[in-house]
């Protein structure tokens, strides 16, 4: 049965979340850690989000991507693998709110685009009323399409962080 897309107002009590699994996350995952950053909507305070932690953890080399995805899903992490073959693998756990882990080696241009796209919203009231406004019309569009609805939030990501690379 497909999840309905909800997107809801921003959440105080998100930052103490997100602090939470990154401990939890460091102690889990170990001396292979190189950065654990908040990112997505829910990193953006004000911002409207689905209730969904979503996390970027660099790891020190490729090769330690198996040995992380291996300790998430004995943690209870269900693995969504490396959906847009951009050397990021996903885990998802179920909660309230929500927990999406994701695994990347440094230097990883998806992760790199992630980090600017945060930074610009946390620096822009202007974009993030407008990126608000899109997440709100796009989750009643693509109300049972999540896929769809992270697929037609592309092109505005895409000008925010093609923004920032000329400024």
């Amino acid at each position: 049965m497909p999840t309905l897309v909800e997107v809801i107002a921003y959440d105080d009590a998100w930052p103490q979340a997100f602090a939470e699994m990154s401990k939890h996350l460091a102690s889990l995952l170990g001396s292979a850690t190189v950065a654990i950053d908040h990112i997505g909507s829910t990193a953006v305070p004000g911002l409207i989000a689905k209730p969904i932690i979503d996390i970027d953890v660099t790891l020190c080399r490729p090769e330690a991507i198996a040995a992380g995805g291996a300790a998430l899903v004995a943690d209870g992490f269900m693995s969504r693998g490396n959906r847009y073959d951009d050397g990021v693998w996903a885990f998802a756990k179920q909660g309230s709110p929500g927990r999406r882990v994701y695994l990347c080696s440094p230097h990883n241009d998806t992760h790199r685009r992630r980090l600017i796209f945060r930074d610009q919203l946390r620096q822009s009231r202007e974009t993030v009323d407008a990126y608000a406004a899109l997440k709100r019309s796009l989750a009643a569009t693509f109300a049972f399409d999540g896929d769809g609805y992270t697929a037609a939030k592309t092109q505005f990501i895409e000008q925010v962080v093609e923004r920032a690379g000329r400024s």
